[in-house]
């Protein structure tokens, strides 16, 4: 009799979830941003908001809580409720850099975390000066290899520092890394002639580049990009297999209901369709990367796997 009782409850509390799956979203949806208002993810997510409110049929509230390269929305995400009405804008740093060997991170981002989808590709690319003798990869790799040379990159630790790391371990050359602040000021040391190249993300470099100010030499994706068509990747410029990006995603709790994942992947892909949408953060130099949940946990996978062997080659700790 005991085990009867036992049984039934089970089976209540089943129909009981299912049925809150099937009900989802019944009241806002948060969408906690790990950056700061203004930057790249937090325009992503006030670009795809409005087609987001329209499939769910509930408001999605926008919360930035930037720091430690957005672990910290990560983190509260990873410790709510697993239903669905929390969920966070996930980057590299937080989801792929930061699990390398050696860091401690608050969380599992592969068992706390349920992949809801890509949003986002951010390429980088190796800019220079405007006046330097250097035009493509391939010089910058030339230079490198005929006098001690020195690249800016957006932080130890981001993707951007490993960026500048993978291109030492490719091209067999020992540049000194030099971190800044983020982005925006190594795009505006090199413009200045400080260094004489850097890595950059491509949304704080694109309106130099297309003002002629400063060089693109490469872009770090394995494809050209569509806001800089004529500017060819780092595999192009002589370096096989060379492939980096940022990117941003969507990710819920561990043990969100698949019902609930499906219902929010399905509204944040139909946004990051949308033409007006794909134009926008196009114009950015932003890449939509709109994806289903098991090919977006794959990704985080193979991200892993991949900076954690960068990591351990190159003594990089990303923390």
């Amino acid at each position: 009799m005991v085990k009867l009782r036992r049984v039934a409850l089970a089976t209540a509390v089943l129909f009981l979830a299912a049925g809150h799956a099937m009900a989802f979203p019944d009241r806002p949806v948060r969408l906690i941003v790990g950056f700061p208002p203004g930057g790249s993810a937090d325009v992503v997510a006030r670009a795809i908001q409005p087609i987001v409110e329209r499939r769910l049929g509930q408001p999605l509230i926008i919360e930035n809580k930037p720091g430690a390269g957005g672990m910290i929305a990560v983190d509260v995400v990873a410790k709510g409720l697993p239903d669905g009405h929390m969920i966070a804008l996930a980057g590299a740093a937080a989801m792929s850099v930061g699990a390398a060997p050696g860091d401690k991170l608050p969380y599992d981002p592969v068992k706390d975390l349920a992949p809801v989808t890509m949003l986002a590709e951010i390429p980088f690319v190796l800019i220079a000066p405007a006046s330097s003798e250097a035009n493509s990869v391939g010089d910058a790799v030339a230079l490198a290899k005929a006098r001690p040379l020195s690249i800016a990159h957006g932080g130890n630790g981001t993707v951007m520092h490993l960026t500048a790391q993978l291109f030492n371990q490719l091209a067999g050359v020992t540049t000194t890394l030099v971190p800044y602040r983020g982005s925006t000021p190594v795009a505006n040391d090199v413009l200045a002639g400080h260094v004489p190249l850097g890595i950059s993300d491509i949304t704080s470099a694109l309106a130099l580049i297309r003002a002629g100010q400063i060089k693109a030499l490469g872009v770090s994706t394995a494809r050209r990009i569509a806001s800089l068509p004529e500017v060819a990747t780092f595999a192009e410029g002589g370096l096989p297999g060379y492939e980096s990006i940022g990117w941003f995603g969507i990710i819920a709790a561990a043990g969100t209901a698949p019902e609930v994942v499906a219902r929010l992947n399905e509204a944040v892909t139909a946004a990051l369709h949308d033409p007006g949408v794909r134009e926008r953060l196009i114009a950015l130099g932003v890449e939509p990367a709109p994806t289903g949940p098991e090919r977006f946990s794959a990704f985080v996978r193979n991200e892993i796997a991949k900076w954690s062997d960068v990591t351990a080659k190159s003594a990089a700790k990303a923390n």
